[in-house]
């Protein structure tokens, strides 16, 4: 992920079509994302650095802690992954390219969930899901991991791009409670920001075991074949780890390499050519279908998470 991530997904500028009577703009098809920048079509390949993001998000011990002994049943990353990663995936979505309206609602449906994540005096460590703090360290790997998916499937960002990605960015935790004030400066902040956070990233024992299985993209309740699932473990945990800075592969138990790393980059390679090829809906999904669902949710009064 989280990704998503900030306006370096940027909005489809609708161009005009011509008629009789002058120019007007054309409808936009509602599987093409709001806007256009050069990087929309990252929004599909964003998907490969989820799983590291997750791990990123809860290598703080009051997020992971918090999430792993949540109370919102539906929203258990461990046993309803799809359903979480719909949630997850359109926050994003809503963040980054977002209407007020959808913002709002959507503030408003996290906000109940969240009221039932806090700590007990049986857990380990303290935690509140309306902790700032905590807030901005999510908002801060979803949008550290915008920049890891841009420069892997891109390349580097020029300073313009690089610093108004990093003022969208502001938006993935504001959009909860985290106040502006608290989004680091300007990048040179959020490096200071990220460095002395990473002090503080600890991933025991329990917390491991219980992102063992999302590194390895395991789906609950499904097991291969014996020699099928070493494969498929090998092959999720090389993308995984190649998202982790090597912080978290120390804590989590991932092995690295300079082989890993070429096999990594040459797998990046060949998914950043289908990728160019792609059709843009295709390039676009799942956030475009996202926003569409969240839409229709609201208009019939759905739960939106």
């Amino acid at each position: 992920m989280n990704s998503v991530t900030a306006r370096s997904f940027a909005n489809v500028v609708e161009r005009p079509v011509s008629e009789s009577a002058g120019t007007v703009p054309r409808r936009r098809p509602w599987w093409l994302p709001r806007g256009a920048g050069s990087d929309d079509g990252l929004m599909g390949v964003a998907l490969l650095a989820g799983p590291a993001n997750v791990i990123m998000q809860l290598g703080r011990p009051g997020v992971g802690y918090g999430v792993m002994e949540s109370r919102v049943e539906s929203g258990r990353i461990d046993r309803h992954p799809i359903k979480r990663a719909r949630t997850t995936f359109t926050y994003l979505a809503v963040a980054t390219r977002g209407t007020d309206e959808q913002k709002q609602a959507y503030r408003r449906a996290v906000n109940r969930s969240h009221a039932q994540v806090f700590s007990t005096d049986e857990s380990p460590v303290s935690y509140n899901a309306f902790d700032r703090d905590l807030q901005l360290w999510v908002a801060a790997c979803l949008y550290k991991g915008g920049v890891d998916v841009y420069r892997t499937f891109v390349g580097e960002m020029d300073e313009e791009t690089a610093d108004q990605h990093y003022r969208d960015g502001m938006a993935l935790g504001t959009t909860l409670q985290m106040p502006a004030a608290m989004w680091p400066a300007d990048r040179a902040a959020f490096d200071v920001y990220w460095q002395e956070s990473l002090a503080k990233i600890h991933i025991d024992d329990a917390v491991r075991e219980y992102l063992y299985p999302i590194a390895a993209s395991r789906m609950r309740g499904v097991r291969l074949p014996a020699p099928l699932q070493s494969r498929s473990d090998a092959s999720a945990l090389l993308i995984t780890g190649g998202f982790l800075p090597q912080k978290f592969r120390d804590e989590m138990h991932l092995e690295w390499n300079p082989g890993k790393q070429r096999e990594f980059d040459r797998l990046m390679s060949a998914i950043r050519l289908a990728n160019n090829i792609a059709p843009p809906f295709v390039r676009a999904f799942p956030f475009n279908v996202l926003l569409h669902d969240l839409d229709w949710r609201i208009r019939t009064g759905r739960p939106l998470v």
